[in-house]
C-alpha cells in the first residue's frame, strides 16, 4: 500500500475535475486526480461535441478530455488510476481516502467531481444506437435534428423541458409517456400542451430502439401500450431518454448533505459543502444545467475556493506560531 499526499485531492476526472486540477496546479497545489471507473467522465462516451467554446468545427468528446488531461498534467497534476472506495472527512482537514487498489490518499482540501450518469431504459438497441439517434441530452444533441421528427421519453420535469427545448430545432416532438398524465410541474405542462410542435403519446413504453448503427442510425421506436398490450412503431429521426440522472454520491451518503435526488448540497453560488475544505463541482452538485462547460466552470470555482481555504488556514497557523 502506498500513501499519496497532496494539498489538493480531486476525485473524478471529467471536465469539472480536470478544470479544478488545472487551476489548482497553476496555484502550486500539486493536485492529485483519482480518475475513477470512467476516466474522462461522460464526454468519453460522447462522439460529436458542437457547443464547447473555442471550436468552430465539431470535435470528439474523447479527444477533448485527452487534451484537458494533457493540459492538467503539463501544469503539474498527477493522474492516478484508482477508484475511491472509502473516505473520511469527519475529522476535517487533512482528508483521507482509500482506493480500490489499497492505496491511501491524503489531501489538505478535497474536491469532489464524481459526476452523474443519465438513467437509461435498458431495452434492446439503446446502447447500440447511442450517439446514432439515441441521446440523453437535448441541449447537447438537439442541434443535429433540425427539421426532423424526434421523440422524448419520460414524464417528469426533465422530459418536458427537453421536449420544449427541442422545438427550437425539430419540426415535430412526440412525448412518449407510460402513464396518462405527466409528473412535471403544472406550469411546464401548460407550456407543453400549448405548443403546436409537441404531441403527447400516452400509455406507451419503449420496448426496442430500431435502426442500424452502421447505416442511418435510429429509424423508429417499438412501443407497447401499457393498458392494452398492443405493439406499434413510431418512426422518428432521434429519441431522447429523459427519465432523470443519478449522481455518483454513494460514497458520501451520511458524510455530506445530499438533496432528495442524491446531489451534493452546496452553498448557493459556490462549490462549498457544509464541511470546510470540501468542495463539490460539476454534475455531482448540478442537477439543472449538466453541461461540460458549466462543469468546467464550477471546477475552476472549486480550485479557487480551495486555494483561498488553504491560504487562510496557513495564515492562521503563522499567526498562532508567532504568538
Amino acid at each position: 500500500m502506498t500513501t499519496h499526499k497532496t494539498r489538493m485531492l480531486i476525485i473524478g476526472s471529467g471536465p469539472a475535475g480536470l478544470s479544478a486540477a488545472i487551476y489548482g496546479a497553476r496555484a502550486g497545489m500539486e493536485p492529485i486526480v483519482v480518475q475513477g471507473l470512467q476516466p474522462g467522465g461522460q464526454l468519453t462516451i460522447t462522439t460529436d461535441v458542437e457547443n464547447y467554446p473555442g471550436f468552430r468545427d465539431v470535435i470528439q468528446g474523447p479527444w477533448l478530455m485527452q487534451e484537458m488531461q494533457a493540459q492538467a498534467e503539463h501544469v503539474g497534476t498527477r493522474m492516478l488510476w484508482d477508484t475511491i472506495t472509502d473516505i473520511d472527512i469527519a475529522g476535517g482537514s487533512p482528508f483521507r481516502a482509500v482506493g480500490d487498489s489499497g492505496d491511501e490518499y491524503i489531501g489538505d482540501v478535497l474536491v469532489i467531481a464524481t459526476g452523474a450518469q443519465a438513467k437509461w431504459l435498458g431495452v434492446p438497441g439503446e446502447q447500440e444506437l447511442g450517439g446514432k439517434g439515441v441521446s440523453a441530452c437535448a441541449t447537447c444533441d438537439g442541434f443535429f435534428y433540425r427539421g426532423k421528427r424526434v421523440a422524448v421519453i419520460g414524464g417528469g420535469n426533465t422530459a418536458v423541458e427537453e421536449a420544449l427545448y427541442l422545438t427550437n430545432h425539430a419540426t415535430e416532438v412526440v412525448l412518449v409517456h407510460r402513464r396518462e398524465e405527466l409528473r412535471s410541474e403544472k406550469i411546464l405542462q401548460d407550456r407543453l400542451f400549448a405548443h403546436e410542435k409537441i404531441s403527447p403519446l400516452w400509455n406507451k413504453q419503449v420496448r426496442r430502439f430500431i435502426g442500424d448503427p452502421m447505416v442511418g442510425g435510429l429509424t423508429a421506436l417499438e412501443l407497447e401500450d401499457t393498458v392494452t398490450g398492443e405493439i406499434s412503431q413510431l418512426e422518428v429521426d432521434g429519441a431522447f431518454v429523459a427519465i432523470g440522472h443519478a449522481p455518483a454520491t454513494e460514497l458520501f451518503q451520511g458524510k455530506l448533505e445530499l438533496d432528495d435526488s442524491g446531489y451534493i448540497v452546496v452553498e448557493p453560488g459556490t462549490p462549498k459543502t457544509a464541511v470546510p475544505g470540501v468542495f463539490a463541482c460539476g454534475d455531482v452538485m448540478d442537477h439543472t444545467y449538466r453541461q461540460a462547460v458549466t462543469a468546467a466552470g464550477t471546477g475552476c470555482m472549486a480550485a479557487l475556493d480551495a486555494e483561498r481555504f488553504i491560504a487562510a488556514r496557513d495564515y492562521v497557523k503563522q499567526v498562532e506560531a508567532a504568538e
